[in-house]
C-alpha cells in the first residue's frame, strides 16, 4: 500500500509546476450494489453507506483540474432471499484520480480512474451473526468515475459520482462481481479563488 501512497504524491507533484493548488475535504452518501453475470438475478439491491476524505485541486488550466482524493468508503449490496435480507458490508479505502472540465461558472464534468483497497468483508444475514469473509474478496480493485459537480463559492461545492467497478472483486478466478456505486456529497477547499 506504500507504493500507492507514493504514487499518489507523485501524481500530485508532477502537474503542479505553475499551477495553483488547494487543498480540501470531502464527504456524503454512497449508493453501492454489486453488477457482473454473478450478480444477475440474485435479488440485489443498493446499500447505503458514506465516505469521508482528504483531496488536492490543481489547477492545470482556467478550465482544467486535475483532482486526487483519498476516501475511506462503507459500500455494498442488500440481497433478498426467501423473504430475508443479508447485508453485505465492505470498507474500502479509494484512491481516485479525476480530471475536471469546467464548461461553465462553477459547473463541472470529470472522469478518471480510481484504485480501491478492501479493509473489511463481511456478511449479515438478518436475524443471524457476522462473518467475515475477507479471504474470499481481493485486496485491490479498479473502477473508473464519471461525475458532475458545482462549485456554489470559491471554497464550497456539491457533486456526485457514478463508480463502474472495472475488475471482479471475488478472489476465485471464475469469479465476476464488481462494485457499482453512485457517490452524492459536498466539498470544501481552503483558500484558492472565485469560481471561474
Amino acid at each position: 500500500m506504500k507504493k500507492f501512497f507514493l504514487l499518489f504524491v507523485i501524481v500530485c507533484s508532477a502537474v503542479t509546476v505553475n499551477a495553483q493548488i488547494q487543498f480540501g475535504v470531502k464527504a456524503g452518501g454512497n449508493f453501492y450494489t454489486f453488477g457482473g453475470d454473478d450478480a444477475e438475478g440474485e435479488g440485489l439491491n443498493s446499500k447505503f453507506g458514506i465516505h469521508a476524505g482528504p483531496l488536492v485541486n490543481i489547477s492545470v488550466s482556467e478550465k482544467f483540474k486535475i483532482q486526487p482524493e483519498l476516501l475511506f468508503s462503507i459500500q455494498g449490496s442488500k440481497q433478498e432471499i426467501a423473504n430475508s435480507e443479508i447485508n453485505w458490508n465492505f470498507n474500502y479505502l479509494n484512491l481516485p484520480v479525476m480530471a475536471q472540465f469546467y464548461v461553465s461558472k462553477g459547473f463541472f464534468l470529470e472522469t478518471g480512474p480510481q484504485v480501491g483497497f478492501n479493509l473489511k468483508a463481511d456478511i449479515k444475514p438478518e436475524g443471524g451473526s457476522t462473518v467475515d469473509f475477507s479471504d474470499e474478496v481481493k485486496g485491490i480493485e479498479f473502477a473508473w468515475g464519471l461525475g458532475a459537480g458545482y462549485k456554489v463559492s470559491s471554497n464550497f461545492g456539491v457533486g456526485a459520482r457514478y463508480n463502474l467497478g472495472l475488475t471482479s472483486i471475488g478472489e476465485d478466478a471464475d469469479s465476476d462481481l464488481k462494485n457499482r456505486g453512485l457517490q452524492v456529497g459536498v466539498f470544501y477547499l481552503f483558500g484558492g479563488k472565485k469560481a471561474k
